[in-house]
């Protein structure tokens, strides 16, 4: 009996499936982003701003303390060993990397060194809905001046740029505050400016605010929340009485502006540090009022303060007033889009030179989602030509036809596939094309093309009641020149 092999065992086929936080993106969403990327571009280069690229790769010892959330596994951030045995992270912001390149370069750089940078982040946080471990963000940033006129010309930057991509004064506030008030805050209610961890833990319990509410705030202040999973988060540990006066500050009861100036001033108490926060606050607003940016865009809000703990001063948020739907189809406000203030230590941890710095980041994917839901379309991609092959000795005309199209600044395409006429027809349809070129042994015999207006077929269709009405309307369709071909197509895509 001859021995028996045991099978080869079958290779498992890997699933096609993405990591949680992370997702594809299709052509109308990326032209989307393209559209608001150069919106914002040109206004920040029309304020003297110029770009920078850095890596997606960090050392992890650069993005130091100021990680984003240290309640999570891997601080937060994404990170490997290089070959050296050296810890590398993805970058969990553009504002890190900055102040790397600024103390890399710093006896190269033009003070004040004006940059915006643009590009994808990564942070290892728990996804949700919305939410996501790689999103594009939008920076600019001043680093090398103190001046609170830095402050507020990037407040008036953010503005102008939201209303260039189309928003109105009214479906926009900006909102200011300045950390150096809540220090203050913190100081009179007995927790210590170098207690770190500590202050880390109550900056990013309020700037939850308007997601948890005060209750959940509260508790996070606190001993803890446990959210709806299940999952504990650690508090900050505070008496009541502590947490109650943060509480008055980031979500005061005053009635008017007077009466909350007011309170701010008795819960900042006798502190040097919050009393420089209000002098800096007072500056801002004296040169946003005198260049005509006033309460109808930026207003003093102090429930501002933004979570990462490298904030000094100002900081500010650009939030969206009008409602939507979300994935519930529940209609809520749409939130915050961009953000940002100043962070005058953080070029200081690779120098030990204190060099002050402030800068914006606008979250561009989140804003794409805003102007979508109100209606709005960014430039999507230039219209699309599909050439059609009658057959196989009809491919070489129908590129040297694409070439033509596309030397004339057209974006074009020859079919590929099948030669079934049919198939070319839905194909054209299904890749959303403007117009088709036909051009078979009939019309090059007439030197003639056929241009199917397939814009304005698909309106025709939905107005017409029957198919015999359909296939009477000829207007869609049209036999032309050949030598009038660009010409024609560019008179039919402007008509559409």
């Amino acid at each position: 009996m001859a021995d028996s092999k045991p099978e080869a065992k079958k290779e498992g086929r890997p699933k096609a499936r993405l990591p949680r936080g992370f997702r594809d993106r299709g052509a109308a969403e990326i032209a989307a982003e393209r559209a608001v990327i150069e919106t914002v571009r040109k206004v920040y280069e029309g304020y003297g701003f110029e770009p920078l690229e850095t890596p997606a790769f960090e050392y992890t010892d650069a993005l130091g303390k100021f990680l984003p959330d240290l309640d999570r596994p891997n601080e937060g951030v994404f990170s490997l060993k290089d070959d050296d045995g050296d810890w590398l992270s993805l970058r969990y912001d553009l504002t890190a990397p900055l102040a790397r390149h600024v103390a890399a370069n710093f006896q190269h750089l033009t003070k004040p060194f004006r940059r915006y940078q643009t590009g994808p982040v990564w942070r290892n946080e728990k996804p949700g809905p919305g939410r996501f471990r790689e999103f594009l963000q939008f920076d600019a940033d001043t680093v090398g001046s103190a001046s609170p006129s830095a402050d507020a010309e990037l407040l008036m930057m953010l503005s102008d740029a939201l209303e260039a991509l189309g928003l109105a004064r009214g479906d926009y506030v900006i909102k200011l505050n300045n950390r150096k008030l809540l220090d203050g805050v913190l100081e009179a209610a007995g927790i210590a400016l170098d207690d770190r961890a500590r202050r880390g833990t109550v900056l990013r319990a309020i700037d939850k605010l308007d997601r948890l509410g005060i209750e959940g705030v509260i508790a996070l202040l606190g001993e803890g929340r446990k959210d709806e999973s299940g999952d504990f988060t650690k508090g900050a540990g505070l008496s009541p009485d502590q947490a109650q006066r943060i509480l008055s500050f980031v979500a005061p009861d005053a009635k008017d502006e007077e009466a909350h100036l007011n309170q701010i001033g008795i819960l900042v108490g006798q502190s040097a540090v919050g009393a420089a926060g209000l002098n800096e606050l007072e500056q801002i607003v004296k040169l946003l009022m005198a260049c005509g940016y006033g309460p109808d865009r930026i207003v003093f809000d102090t429930g501002v303060v933004r979570g990462l703990d490298y904030y000094t001063g100002a900081v500010f948020e650009a939030q969206l007033t009008f409602p939507v739907q979300n994935e519930a189809g529940e209609t809520v406000i749409f939130g915050s889009v961009a953000g940002g203030g100043r962070y005058d230590d953080l070029v200081a941890r690779f120098t030990g030179q204190a060099v002050p710095a402030t800068g914006v980041s606008i979250g561009v994917s989140r804003l794409i989602s805003a102007l979508a839901s109100r209606g709005a379309k960014p430039q999507a991609l230039q219209p699309l030509v599909v050439v059609t092959v009658m057959d196989k000795a009809d491919a070489a005309n129908a590129f040297q036809t694409v070439a033509e199209l596309r030397a004339a600044g057209l974006r074009a395409e020859a079919y590929v596939g099948t030669q079934k006429f049919g198939d070319q027809m839905k194909y054209a349809d299904r890749r959303g094309a403007a117009i088709a070129v036909i051009e078979g042994g009939d019309e090059r015999a007439k030197g003639e093309v056929t241009l199917k207006d397939l814009a304005l077929g698909a309106e025709l269709a939905k107005s017409v009641e029957s198919r015999a009405a359909w296939t009477a309307n000829r207007q869609a369709q049209v036999s032309v020149p050949r030598a009038q071909l660009v010409s024609q197509i560019k008179k039919l895509l402007g008509r559409s």
